[in-house]
């Protein structure tokens, strides 16, 4: 699959198909699956995968089988395509490559609609309950985008993909609210102004009850995702759930056991993961401006002697404005993250140079995580971030 099919989390814009032609041409070879469960699609630039995982747990503790598609994965491909937790079979993914390769590689199939088949295809096959699909990248043209939800979920929008999705904030919205159906309500984590009016609108020409999570109030509910910016995201999930108990039996302990055990019941892992004590040691796979600046906002607030950074980034971020983020009093260590759209530590090294953020560079992380637990005081916090393969070689 990596080998012969293009894939956009390793060489990025090369393997990026922005239409809708060839997922609807797997889905009719494999007789539309998609059409066959229950699904809410989940959109946004930041913590649709947080979110997505949240609900998939609720869910599963409510007793219903719950398909759960996310993209991109950290150590296993098949981290992607989950039914109650547990990644799919290693024989089912074999099998159905065997059975279908020449087709897809005679149909020019990127690796990412590949994927988005076999999900829709084994959560078919399973006869899931229901199916929590999340975005790949934008909504309107995104290979999900064939599904026809119950309700669709976008959490909020921020800058991010630029080269695809539009370079401001009005267009990236239009795109992630490509995902909005008809006669189907639409959930919108965060009110912004900015951009609200382009959602009532849309909702409004597709007849969809549209509610914007952050403007009602709910029961307080732990989780044991502990990043500060999951609040934001236990709104957006308590509002979907809310209007999902119309379909489905969702009890106030489902949602309390099913907050509080989002770990146990998906495997998210990466998001304000707590790796060691003594020194701490924190991983997140927040990689743009948004989602990185709630992240250091909340470290800054961490008692500790000295906040050290291992950061690698893609080179397809503005990594100047990112820079900025980052507290001038803090130690960096500088890696290229794995993949081949990743940036030259020396470069990253020199731009957070430019804005008086100094430190060293590093082969690996695996080197710049030794050498920092070498030199660090048991009273300091190690943060590893800037990108999801960073965090994936730190796990």
């Amino acid at each position: 699959m990596y080998d012969k099919l293009p894939m956009y989390q390793n060489i990025g814009v090369s393997a990026y198909k922005k239409d809708l032609y060839n997922i609807s041409l797997i889905c009719n070879h494999l007789d539309n699956p998609q059409n066959n469960f229950k699904s809410i699609h989940v959109g946004g630039t930041n913590g649709k995968g947080s979110c997505s995982h949240m609900m998939s747990s609720i869910l599963q503790q409510s007793g219903y089988k719950v398909g759960l598609y996310t993209s991109p994965h950290l150590l296993d491909f098949r981290e992607r395509i989950k039914i109650n937790g547990k990644m799919i079979k290693r024989d089912y993914v074999s099998n159905f490559m065997n059975e279908n390769f020449e087709f897809f590689d005679s149909s020019n199939l990127s690796f990412f609609e590949m994927t988005v088949g076999l999900a829709f295809h084994y959560f078919a096959k399973n006869k899931v309950d229901i199916a929590i699909i999340e975005v790949g990248m934008g909504g309107r043209l995104d290979s999900t985008n064939i599904i026809n939800p119950i309700i669709s979920v976008i959490t909020n929008i921020s800058i991010d993909h630029t080269k695809f999705l539009g370079s401001n904030i009005s267009e990236i919205a239009i795109e992630k609210a490509g995902i909005i159906k008809n006669n189907t309500p639409v959930i919108i984590g965060e009110t912004q102004k900015k951009i609200k009016s382009i959602f009532t609108d849309i909702a409004s020409s597709k007849k969809s009850k549209i509610f914007f999570a952050d403007k009602f109030k709910y029961q307080h509910f732990n989780c044991d995702l502990k990043g500060n910016y999951q609040k934001k995201n236990i709104k957006t999930v308590l509002k979907t759930i809310e209007i999902l108990k119309n379909k489905f039996n969702i009890s106030n302990n489902d949602i309390y056991n099913g907050l509080n055990n989002v770990i146990i019941n998906t495997g998210l892992k990466g998001r304000w993961q707590v790796l060691k004590l003594d020194p701490m040691i924190i991983c997140d796979t927040a990689h743009n401006e948004a989602a990185i600046n709630e992240v250091v906002i909340q470290l800054k607030k961490l008692k500790c002697s000295n906040l050290h950074f291992i950061i690698g980034l893609s080179n397809d971020k503005n990594i100047h404005e990112i820079s900025k983020i980052f507290p001038k009093k803090a130690k960096y260590y500088f890696v290229k993250p794995n993949v081949i759209r990743g940036l030259e530590s020396n470069k990253l090294k020199r731009i957070f140079e430019s804005n008086n953020r100094f430190g060293e560079s590093f082969k690996s992380v695996s080197q710049a995580l030794n050498h920092v637990n070498n030199i660090c005081d048991k009273n300091d916090v190690i943060f590893v971030g800037g990108s999801t393969f960073v965090v994936a070689e730190v796990l």
